[in-house]
């Protein structure tokens, strides 16, 4: 009775953070700082627990992987927001287009040098264990990353984005999500206050659960914008660059949602669901989003016309290239342990304010050379690298058509 008692409590909390801001939003309410930061920040907080409801439920339902990558998809709402804007913009004002990619880069390299550290930490300090082992049906979202990361090699060395990256890398995203949706479902065990709507009969089950996606989805994008907004102020009161402000400021608060997804679950010690949470939102943001942005663009533009990339933005790519493979060759063993996680957050703390070119260009060389090494000195590595492709999920959709 307890634990119902607090469930129920939990339940309610939860939902109040999120209708206390659609209170504001619908009442047009004028808010000043810091309050436009703590209020639409509550929010996101609350839609985030919302979502991982959403996601457990729908686990018994459908697979997993799957779960997971709508999970991934909701909760990355607020970036694809800020991105396609910049990039709309920029079809109509060129200036914008470096806003675009710094948001993009800065967000890519946020989740993968700070977010998959932060889980490994997280479960470290929680169970006392160094290592977090991954689940083999994640190879899909790891593959899936390969091939977009060694693709994304191509993007600086022609200098721009343009729709045939969208193929390429939307094309990636749909075969990801083709082959989670075919992984196969295994019964799940719900925890929390979850567990009452668990027991509830199968079509209202599957009715709330349909509800805390939409909502959840609606609750992040009514109030992210206002939270990277505030932030934004926040920020300028500090004194700090406008580039600098899009590239990391702008996304701590659009991935808000899912670092507050994935440190509920490490804490939770469920770190494999919770390094893949994080793994399946950097599917997402590095093929489907990177390949949006030029759509946005050229429907702005009103014609087809690639997105041209200056010498900074060239070598922000390529630093997140660098940074995505040394990320993926950690992960092909399906292990992630702390002295992974201590070098991509060291790699990644120490570039924050570059602004040399030449250290950006160190960085990008170091990220790859420290991945081929790796594969070189350990043999499991490189036998795990090259069986993501001899068995890859590509082999088996040409199979399935």
């Amino acid at each position: 009775m307890k634990n119902k008692k607090l469930s129920f409590i939990w339940f309610a909390l939860t939902f109040l953070f999120c209708l206390q801001w659609l209170f504001v939003h619908f009442s047009h309410s004028h808010i000043n700082y810091p309050l436009n930061v703590i209020l639409p920040g509550l929010a996101v907080l609350g839609a985030s627990f919302i979502v991982t409801w959403g996601a457990e439920l729908a686990e018994l339902e459908i697979s997993q992987g799957l779960a997971i990558a709508f999970l991934a998809l909701i909760a990355v709402l607020p970036e694809y927001m800020v991105d396609l804007y910049f990039a709309w913009t920029a079809g109509k004002n060129p200036a914008y287009t470096a806003y675009a990619t710094a948001n993009m880069t800065g967000s890519n390299r946020l989740l993968l040098g700070f977010g998959w550290s932060l889980v490994c930490f997280l479960f470290w300090w929680r169970s006392g264990k160094k290592e977090i082992l991954l689940d083999k049906s994640q190879r899909i979202e790891i593959f899936a990353l390969i091939v977009a990361t060694i693709y994304s090699f191509i993007i600086p060395m022609k200098g721009t984005l343009s729709l045939l990256d969208s193929i390429v890398l939307v094309g990636i995203f749909v075969l990801y999500i083709f082959n989670t949706a075919k992984s196969h479902s295994e019964e799940k065990e719900i925890e929390g206050p979850m567990e009452i709507i668990a027991a509830l009969p199968r079509n209202i089950r599957i009715f709330l659960t349909v509800f805390f996606f939409v909502f959840s989805a609606y609750v992040i994008f009514v109030s992210a914008g206002p939270f990277a907004e505030g932030l934004l102020v926040a920020g300028e009161r500090l004194g700090l660059e406008k580039f600098i402000l899009v590239q990391w400021l702008a996304p701590l608060a659009s991935e808000a949602p899912e670092f507050i997804v994935a440190i509920i679950l490490a804490l939770r010690l469920h770190a494999s669901t919770s390094l893949r949470v994080l793994v399946s939102s950097k599917v997402n943001q590095w093929t489907l989003l990177i390949g949006l942005l030029p759509v946005a663009y050229c429907i702005s533009k009103g014609q087809i016309s690639p997105m041209h990339l200056d010498a900074r933005q060239i070598e922000e790519i390529l630093i997140t290239s660098g940074q995505s493979l040394l990320g993926l060759v950690m992960l092909s063993n399906l292990k992630f342990n702390i002295k992974e996680a201590s070098l991509l957050f060291a790699l990644f703390i120490t570039q924050l304010f570059i602004i040399s070119t030449e250290v950006r260009y160190i960085y990008a060389v170091a990220y790859i050379i420290l991945s081929l090494l790796i594969l070189i000195i350990s043999r499991s590595t490189r036998e795990n690298f090259i069986k993501m492709f001899t068995e890859s999920w590509f082999k088996k959709s040409s199979q399935s058509f």
